[in-house]
């Protein structure tokens, strides 16, 4: 059972107060964790009773190193001390084990923002130190806790709101990066004098690895602050090396994406794409992570596969295109197997439809030749979309449709990035209990998706994708709904087409101007 505190700033007698308080109430800790600055800038007399041993710490209490010049001092060697009876300084970074097994990984100070780093400062070097020196351990699989006293950058991405703290701005890539690579099961932090408790984040990416642990990312306030912010958190750990691997791995209902995924996806990548002669599917129906070679002899049926015709529609349908019910005057583009149309009611006036000239129910259903010729609309979209200084978002939702609509939306690139979108994304599905997952690059919707099996896919012109398989009840307006937020477009009117239909007139000239515009990259023209 241990204990961590924020930033105590030399109010020794209220932090240990406190925990003689919380001791006669829940009986012994093991430890005091201390991040953030242990020492204020009047720590003197409070302190001196404790470094002459006429006051003792109540536990052993262990603790990171200065955070600016004004407290070096306190600190009279850069490798670690004992500072008085029963507190110990850590030392400028490293890790140790306690004497159950438990692995704790420490930096202390803040990131450099000058060369060569001052001493209460730590560099890139004493981050890529730190993670060579546990990474190169055989069998790594983590650490039990991570002590810092900055937060990561961006650790709120995909989880709960950490109320007026702006998560992007404040903290360190470095955090970021060094808890990226440690995967701690809990990492504390301080500094920002608030209280934040992250929801649980993955440490494997779903559909492309085995399950590892979770990590749990607490911030706490300063010791004895007048708003009454939490500031000293009880919790009980078993050692990782103590624990049995299945209960090690299990994944809480709340869990969410990893926050540093970009900084995860911008490691060296595995060669699985350099191997083309071996094609790998995702099976959803069997545990997660297996995967079955495509040899073409599954289910014992060795035979190549005929080419897929159109079925027929059951009913009228709006969109196949000989069907009286097509408007036609929405119709920007045809080809040979697709064509464009201008969505009714689109949540811009280049919102655009790639669909199938036949009846194909979904992208999973398509034959080969129409889905070389939507990958083919897809290249011209984002090329015209690009000259526009525009990117475009597409998504389908093959649920309560029967016929393949592949919305195509496109988003200022000033406005957002690309993990801008995903994010809004994932965070807008979490909040709805929906589980959207990114795709391995180097698969696609094909190798997720059976023929038939209900879904909701998004994908990004830089080629990224997430996947949700439908297995209940599914927003109809999910991904319209996502775009037209503040966090994106900034439309929430228009986030119902049947809100938006325009007049026929009105229409038809829309459809003319796109067309005007798009002929330059319209391949259907050429061919």
């Amino acid at each position: 059972r241990r204990l961590a505190c924020g930033d105590v700033e030399g109010r020794l007698e209220a932090i240990f107060g406190r925990v003689r308080a919380v001791q006669a109430k829940s009986g012994r800790f093991d430890m005091l964790l201390c991040v953030g600055n242990f020492f204020g800038s009047a720590s003197e007399e409070e302190w001196a009773e404790y470094r002459t041993g006429a006051k003792k710490a109540p536990i052993p209490t262990y603790v990171l190193g200065a955070n600016n010049q004004d407290t070096l001092s306190y600190f009279p060697d850069v490798s670690g001390c004992e500072l008085a009876e029963n507190i110990t300084y850590l030392g400028r970074r490293g890790v140790f084990t306690g004497c159950s097994g438990l692995l704790v990984a420490y930096l202390s100070g803040t990131e450099a923002q000058e060369q060569p780093a001052p001493a209460h400062s730590f560099s890139t070097k004493d981050v890529e130190e730190l993670k060579t020196s546990l990474l190169s351990t055989p069998n790594f699989r983590g650490v039990d806790i991570l002590l810092t006293s900055p937060w990561p950058r961006d650790v709120g991405t995909f989880g709960n709101s950490a109320g007026e703290i702006d998560t992007k701005k404040c903290g360190s890539k470095l955090v970021s990066d060094l808890a990226a690579s440690l995967k701690p099961r809990y990492h504390f932090a301080a500094l920002e004098k608030a209280y934040y408790e992250r929801l649980p984040y993955r440490n494997h990416m779903v559909l492309q690895g085995t399950p590892q642990h979770v990590t749990r990312f607490i911030a706490l306030a300063d010791v004895g602050n007048t708003s009454k912010k939490k500031y000293l958190y009880a919790f009980s750990i078993v050692p990782m090396s103590s624990m049995d691997p299945v209960e090690l791995v299990k994944q809480p209902q709340d869990v969410t994406e990893n926050p540093y995924r970009k900084l995860r996806k911008e490691a060296p990548k595995a060669k699985a794409e350099e191997e083309p002669a071996c094609q790998f599917f995702f099976d959803l129906n069997k545990h997660q992570g297996k995967k079955r070679p495509s040899d073409g002899k599954e289910g014992g049926n060795s035979q190549p596969k005929q080419a897929k015709k159109a079925p027929q529609p059951t009913g009228p349908c709006w969109f196949c295109l000989a069907s009286p019910e097509v408007e036609k005057h929405l119709v920007v583009s045809i080809g040979t197997h697709c064509y464009l149309a201008l969505a009714k009611g689109g949540l811009l006036p280049d919102h655009v439809l790639i669909l199938p000239i036949g009846h194909y129910q979904s992208v999973v259903d398509l034959s080969a030749e129409v889905l070389e010729e939507v990958t083919k609309y897809k290249a011209a979209l984002k090329e015209f979309f690009r000259s526009k200084g525009k990117r475009y978002v597409l998504f389908e939702r093959n649920y309560r449709s029967q016929h393949l609509q592949l919305q195509v939306i496109p988003v200022p690139l000033d406005r957002c990035t690309s993990e801008d979108i995903k994010e809004s994304f994932i965070t807008q599905a979490q909040e709805q209990q929906i589980e959207l997952l990114e795709i391995p690059e180097h698969s696609d919707i094909t190798q997720v998706a059976q023929p038939g099996t209900p879904y909701f896919y998004v994908e990004l012109d830089t080629g990224e994708k997430l996947f949700h398989r439908i297995r209940g009840r599914f927003p109809l307006q999910f991904g319209r709904a996502v775009l037209a937020s503040g966090a994106l477009l900034a439309l929430p009117q228009r986030a119902d087409w049947r809100q938006c239909a325009a007049p026929r007139p009105e229409e038809a000239a829309q459809a003319r101007a796109f067309r005007r515009d798009f002929q330059p990259f319209d391949f259907s023209l050429r061919d």
